[in-house]
């Protein structure tokens, strides 16, 4: 048995754990898989450096509207993933190399690992590992529908589409999250045939329900879209395959493809681990449960020295999460006479498809359903992009912003915005939230450039008809 001060079971953002702390401590890395995690290597980063090129393909057809002629010639998608990986794979091996062979207090096990007691762990060829303090890192995975021919090279997930030797002709999306909505942006703009089936409607349903109902239809209008299929069987067709979908309400269709990729969710990566082996609990959806400081629950009360984050513990699958979290572990590991909490209020999300979408706080729906019980008097405010100097310029028939508020505090409960730079304009939004910045000072108490795209969040918060705090007015 080998002890460690500290073991991180992870290499994404637990990687940042190692601070200068730990120079004179041992320190273990255990990761099985690609070192970086899930963000580096196949999840954020990577789509979205196919999100940008795929935006400049868009822009032929877009820019014909205005008055402007541009042809896409032809998507080189060899040159396009070898620039992407050849620099995220740099990375993930530059910092395996760094933890791995620089640092004589850092021990990596690039292996997988279980539990054998609160905290004790066995690695795949069997060593065993003790640690005074412990942080769960392990993220998430992809998950696959258990029907025949699941297992085809043709079927894909994220951790493997970006890596395909070329550019498929027809592509079948399973999904309507996240994931299924920026790859079907990028294989449609890139010149593929693309089908998304997804067994609900509409698509993105969690989501405000105005954003999911016109990001439908936009992506309608750019791909095939069917609503209320599942997949049901998968068969090989020489290099191709053919996808049996089954109909919601009864009926079969067959669709060739030349790969499938089912984007349907990701699932902690707590099962892998063992950890009932350490009395540690889970959350019914099986997460890792810790509190508000990270910590790691053991029958209610937090277990001595394990801290969890990421994936693999909290709900919303964000790096931004992630490295958030990770500050606090630092911080808790490093003071446990002074432990700080994480701060999930207001979690900002977009997706980086056409046209992109950014989210933080209440929805309409959810703002009603809490104002019993905590006083709102909701009000809210849909503003056109298409209502603004930029707007015009763009011809933009898309995009819009929409505000939900509480009229009694003047505060400011979620914004959602769909359309060209969502995921920048939506960022005083945030900032609002979360330092607690009224409608009205934040409409009235600063510039906005004109004729900036932001003047349509100016313009939303001065439509909500919010004039004044009411203890300031």
């Amino acid at each position: 048995m080998t002890y460690y001060d500290l073991a991180i079971i992870g290499s994404g953002s637990g990687n940042s754990l190692i601070t200068p702390f730990w120079d004179n401590r041992k320190v273990a890395i255990i990761d099985g898989g690609t070192f970086g995690g899930t963000c580096l290597n196949v999840g954020c980063i990577p789509t979205k450096m196919y999100a940008y090129p795929a935006q400049l393909a868009s822009a032929a057809k877009e820019a014909a509207g205005l008055g402007v002629d541009l042809t896409l010639g032809k998507v080189h998608w060899r040159d396009i993933r070898d620039r992407i990986f050849g620099r995220i794979d740099a990375i993930s091996d530059g910092g395996r190399r760094y933890r791995d062979e620089e640092l004589d207090n850092v021990t990596l096990y690039p292996e997988h690992v279980r539990f054998t007691g609160p905290k004790t762990l066995v690695t795949d060829s069997g060593e065993t590992i003790e640690a005074g303090q412990i942080v769960i890192a392990a993220g998430s995975r992809a998950v696959l529908p258990d029907v025949p021919g699941i297992d085809l090279t043709q079927v894909h997930t994220s951790d493997t589409v970006m890596r395909l030797p070329e550019l498929p002709g027809r592509v079948l999306i399973v999904g309507g999250g996240f994931v299924a909505a920026e790859f079907a942006a990028v294989f449609a703009s890139f010149g593929s045939q693309v089908i998304q089936i997804n067994r609900s409607a509409p698509l993105l349903k969690s989501a405000d329900a105005l954003v999911s109902e016109r990001f439908t239809a936009a992506a309608a209008s750019r791909w095939d879209v069917r609503l209320g299929w599942t997949l049901a069987a998968v068969h090989e067709d020489g290099a191709r395959v053919k996808a049996v979908i089954k109909g919601a309400e009864g009926g079969q269709e067959t669709i060739e493809a030349d790969i499938i990729l089912v984007a349907t969710g990701r699932v902690p990566n707590s099962d892998t681990l063992d950890v009932q082996a350490a009395g540690y609990d889970l959350e019914p959806d099986g997460r890792i449960a810790v509190d508000a400081c990270q910590r790691v629950l053991r029958q209610g009360e937090p277990a001595d020295g394990v801290f969890a984050l990421g994936d693999v513990s909290n709900p919303y699958q964000l790096k931004h999460v992630a490295n958030h979290e990770a500050r606090v572990v630092t911080h808790n590991l490093e003071r446990p006479e002074d432990l700080r909490s994480s701060d999930h209020r207001f979690v900002p999300s977009a997706v980086f498809t056409q046209p992109q979408i950014a989210r933080v706080g209440l929805t309409e729906a959810e703002a009603r359903q809490e104002a019993e019980l905590k006083g709102y008097d909701v009000v809210t405010t849909v503003q056109e992009y298409g209502t603004t100097a930029y707007g015009w310029a763009m011809e933009d028939s898309t995009g819009f912003v929409k505000l939900v508020a509480d009229r009694r505090s003047g505060q400011l409960l979620g914004a959602h915005i769909m359309g060209h730079e969502a995921s920048l304009l939506i960022q005083p939004l945030i900032q609002a939230l979360s330092f607690g910045l009224d409608v009205a000072s934040m409409a009235r108490g600063q510039y906005w450039i004109h004729p900036a795209l932001a003047e349509v969040v100016e313009n939303a918060l001065l439509s909500l008809g919010i004039d004044a705090r009411p203890d300031l007015a």
